[in-house]
């Protein structure tokens, strides 16, 4: 099983036998690809500057800390509020801030210049929209782990899911004392009971219509690039859900010796001793290593 293949923590080479520089190698494997699978983690908006605590937390929601004694925006979704009035105050600007009111990352707009003409899919456990607002198309995209611009009903009574956009706007402009008005609680439409987050945090996570169809776009992605030079390019994926992303990578490159692997991410960049010959290991913040590749 994939969980069980014992990584190289050192940095790799794509080819023992090349002495030419990661950045330069990275660069040739883009270039030699016939497409292109792109899997990004949270380090991917972290390095865009999308990050969950420090002084970005403190700017945005400095009256909630002073409130709650939050150390970080994802912690403080997971707080036991005493009235649904106070958790949408807080997640209604905890989307608004990471879905509505940011703009696209470099790092996501440099990444897609470097893909250019070369056929592409993305597979992201990220929620935040910024392969979108960067011009990605969102027919090459498959968000696995749900999305910030969508709800669900909590129940769910339906795999359903709904925009938010309008509501949490409004919720944002209303909201006082860290509460929003009663009157805006969202409830479902089909059996009233209270809307949630289209996030995967258990067993309710709805996966609607949109989601199917993504996630069969993306395995016909890899059915039709099956055996061709292919290249994983793992960005910021973390050791939380490596079963979405890195282990699948590791495989589909071990059961194709035409592939390339590349992980960039810092302090957790690693591969398989299978690929070590075909991988690329960078330990660097990824907005770094694709600036460097655009020059």
């Amino acid at each position: 099983m994939c969980s069980r293949i014992p990584t190289n923590p050192s940095t790799v080479n794509c080819s023992a036998a090349d002495d030419r520089g990661p950045v330069d190698r990275f660069r040739q494997a883009i270039a030699d690809a016939d497409a292109i699978i792109v899997g990004a983690g949270a380090g991917m908006s972290a390095s865009a500057g999308l990050t969950y605590s420090g002084r970005r937390f403190e700017r945005l929601f400095g009256d909630f800390i002073a409130r709650y004694h939050f150390s970080d925006m994802y912690t403080a979704g997971f707080y036991p509020y005493d009235t649904p009035e106070e958790r949408w105050a807080y997640w209604s600007r905890h989307i608004y801030a990471n879905r509505y009111d940011s703009p696209a990352g470099r790092p996501y707009r440099d990444l897609l210049e470097l893909i250019g003409d070369i056929p592409y899919f993305v597979i992201t456990t990220n929620v935040d929209h910024q392969f979108q607002l960067a011009g990605f198309d969102k027919c090459r995209l498959f968000y696995t782990q749900g999305d910030y611009g969508l709800w669900q009903c909590s129940v769910p009574c339906r795999p359903i899911t709904y925009d938010n956009e309008d509501a949490v706007r409004r919720m944002v402009a209303e909201q006082k004392d860290q509460r929003i008005p009663s009157v805006l609680l969202p409830r479902c439409p089909l059996c009233s009971a209270p809307m949630t987050m289209n996030l995967r945090v258990d067993t309710s996570f709805v996966e609607d219509t949109g989601w199917h169809a993504a996630s069969g776009r993306y395995a016909e992605f890899l059915r039709q690039y099956e055996g061709k030079r292919l290249l994983f390019m793992e960005l910021g994926v973390g050791g939380n859900t490596p079963g979405i992303i890195k282990y699948p990578f590791w495989r589909m490159a071990a059961e194709n010796p035409r592939s390339v692997y590349v992980c960039v991410n810092r302090g957790e960049a690693v591969c398989p001793p299978e690929i070590a010959s075909r991988s690329l290991c960078l330990n660097e913040d990824i907005g770094r290593v694709l600036k460097k590749l655009l020059v």
